[in-house]
Formats: C-alpha cells, sequence, structure tokens
C-alpha cells in the first residue's frame, strides 16, 4: 500500500524557541484525523520558521 502525503499549507514564521511545542502538541492531537505538522528553519533566514501541515 503507497503512502501519499499531500502538502496542505506553508506559511514562514517568526523563528522561537517553543515553537517545536506547538508541533508536538498538534501532531499528538490530530493524528486521527490524518493530520500531520512539520517545522523547519528557513535555510534563507535562520531567524525564520517554515511551519508546514500535511494530509496523510
Amino acid at each position: 500500500m503507497e503512502s501519499k502525503i499531500e502538502v496542505l499549507s506553508t506559511v514562514k514564521i517568526q523563528q522561537s524557541p517553543d515553537l517545536y511545542k506547538i508541533v508536538d502538541v498538534l501532531n499528538r492531537t490530530l493524528k486521527e484525523k490524518d493530520l500531520m505538522f512539520g517545522l523547519a528553519l528557513d535555510q534563507e533566514d535562520q531567524n525564520k520558521a517554515i511551519f508546514t501541515i500535511y494530509r496523510t
């Protein structure tokens, strides 16, 4: 069975030390709804983070 991950939305936001906590709680709470959340540092500006919402 092939798993397809679809990007629903992406936004660039100001980096904060606690952002990962929000992503973690969203992933734990909404995984039953087939949603997954990601957070990555922007390669061009380390003061920005890229927050992405996926449908699994």
